[in-house]
């Protein structure tokens, strides 16, 4: 007997539809799974044989074919057990197909029986809903992940025998009430704030700006200066997430299996420092079946890599389009995969390679600090807009009382700004400053007469690329946004062309 069952596998964060077909017929005892099955996929005949079993029902001794289709789509993961264990039951007649029939199935099976969570539900509800499919049956531990969706009818299961029973009809599956909106309203967990911050006004202003427009910032200074301390406090400082941005960095953490099981929401910016010896798959996203980097799961938030002249040149070059696009291509023998990945980079570097305990105690030479840095190269620097120089904080100022301005006073400046910025690009894809295209620059980043000449000077002097040209303009912007100023003025342009620090010793 056949028996057909929906269900779904992921490419890249998107779900694709996959008809999980089984006979039962006659013959010898067999198990065959077809249809470009993973390892895990093609194990899953041990755990759906023991699961069944264990659950109190009767494994048919007979000839079992089960069909992945399509079959020229890669399947992989554990989500494909309790699929396969209802399309066993059915075709045995122990399962009625009419609740199957719009029915998405997804749910990894222990031994016992048991509906264990899986990676990947969050884009399948999406898919689900686009399609029109339901219910969606996912483990009790993935019931949050999939109350995101709304206008999804959502069926929570915690064992195969419980599974039954709601597709017999002789139960009713609990209420599962969506919790979105009160997810994004709770307060933030962290509590890394800039009033801890000692000293650094200057930096300080510079991740406001930063904050502000969406800019990426790169902060060279001696160890223990506080660059770690300044990067780990810009995410406390930008906008709270709104929904759409929320789902979409959810997302990604869903397929990476990285989402909290308690909220299935991420709720905060991202902040990802993954270590300086990460390999261009690690970073940017790779694998057999492509799967997202660092890069991705920063999607939204902010992506700090500490000791930046550390990390091989092939992942620093490889950062150049996605900071540029906003987005990456993935691709390998097993297919190709797009992940977004707007992020703002922050990167932190000694100003030499041993790693001096301040700038005036240096032992290197001029010629040993140039070559340190130069590692990081110039079409990589053009795409950060902000260099800064963090000096060690001196002992007054360590041991001041005085209490620092709070990330919370500095969210609404950045916040307001952000908002002329809403208005400014309404009806547009930009929605920072950051992301200005050449044309939106010359429209919105008018240079006053008596800024054009200093602007002139700079572009001369500092050798500026035609993308550091437009840089400076994009983080005068954002100065003015900040001030509340329609128009540029000198001063605003005076204060974006000091942030090009690495331009100058260059």
């Amino acid at each position: 007997m056949l028996a057909r069952i929906r269900s779904a596998s992921l490419q890249g964060i998107e779900a694709a539809t996959v008809s999980v077909e089984v006979d039962v017929t006659a013959g010898l005892p067999s198990f065959t799974t077809v249809g470009l099955p993973d390892s895990t996929v093609r194990e899953s005949r041990d755990r759906v044989r023991a699961a069944i079993r264990n659950a109190g029902f009767e494994f048919p001794v007979e000839r079992i074919t089960v069909n992945l289709a399509p079959a020229d789509l890669r399947k992989e993961g554990a989500a494909f057990d309790l699929p396969m264990a209802l399309g066993i039951l059915a075709a045995t007649g122990l399962v009625k197909p009419e609740r199957l029939d719009r029915a998405v199935v997804l749910g990894e099976l222990s031994l016992d029986g048991h509906v264990c969570p899986v990676r990947g539900v969050l884009p399948v509800a999406l898919h689900c809903r686009r399609k029109r499919y339901g219910p969606l049956v996912v483990p009790a531990g993935n019931a949050a992940e999939a109350s995101v969706v709304s206008g999804l009818a959502v069926m929570p299961v915690r064992t195969l025998q419980d599974t039954v029973e709601y597709l017999n009809g002789e139960r009713e599956p609990e209420p599962l009430e969506a919790s979105a909106g009160r997810w994004l309203m709770a307060p933030p967990a962290d509590a890394a704030d800039f009033a801890d911050v000692r000293g650094h006004a200057h930096a300080k202003r510079a991740l406001e700006i930063a904050a502000a427009g969406g800019h990426n910032v790169i902060m060279v200074g001696p160890p223990g200066a506080g660059k770690t301390m300044l990067a780990r406090r810009l995410a406390t400082i930008l906008p709270p997430l709104a929904l759409e941005e929320a789902i979409e960095v959810s997302m990604v953490w869903s397929v990476s299996g990285l989402l909290p099981r308690e909220r299935g929401l991420v709720t905060e910016r991202p902040f990802r420092a993954p270590h300086h010896t990460a390999s261009d798959a690690g970073l940017i996203g790779g694998g057999g079946i492509p799967h997202p980097g660092e890069i991705s799961l920063a999607h939204h938030g902010v992506l700090f890599l500490d000791e930046l002249p550390e990390f091989s040149q092939r992942v620093l070059e490889a950062l150049r389009q996605p900071l540029e696009e906003g987005h990456v291509v993935v691709s390998r023998t097993a297919g190709s995969a797009a992940f977004p990945a707007r992020f703002q980079l922050v990167g932190a570097a000694n100003p030499c390679r041993r790693g001096c305990a301040s700038f005036r105690a240096c032992v290197c030479s001029p010629a040993e600090r140039a070559h340190y840095l130069s590692r990081l190269s110039r079409p990589l620097l053009d795409r950060i807009d902000l260099h800064l120089e963090i000096p060690a904080v001196p002992y007054a100022q360590l041991a001041s009382s005085s209490a620092s301005e709070s990330s919370s006073a500095i969210r609404e400046r950045v916040v307001a700004a952000r908002a002329r910025q809403s208005e400014r690009f309404a009806g547009t894809d930009v929605r920072v400053n950051a992301r200005m295209s050449g044309r939106q620059a010359r429209r919105w980043c008018a240079v006053p007469a008596e800024g054009a000449k200093l602007l002139a000077l700079a572009v001369s002097r500092l050798g500026l690329s035609a993308r550091g040209h437009d840089r400076i303009l994009k983080v005068a912007r954002t100065i003015a946004d900040l001030a509340g100023a329609e128009h540029l003025a000198h001063e605003h342009l005076a204060e974006a062309i000091q942030y090009r620090g690495l331009d100058r010793s260059g």
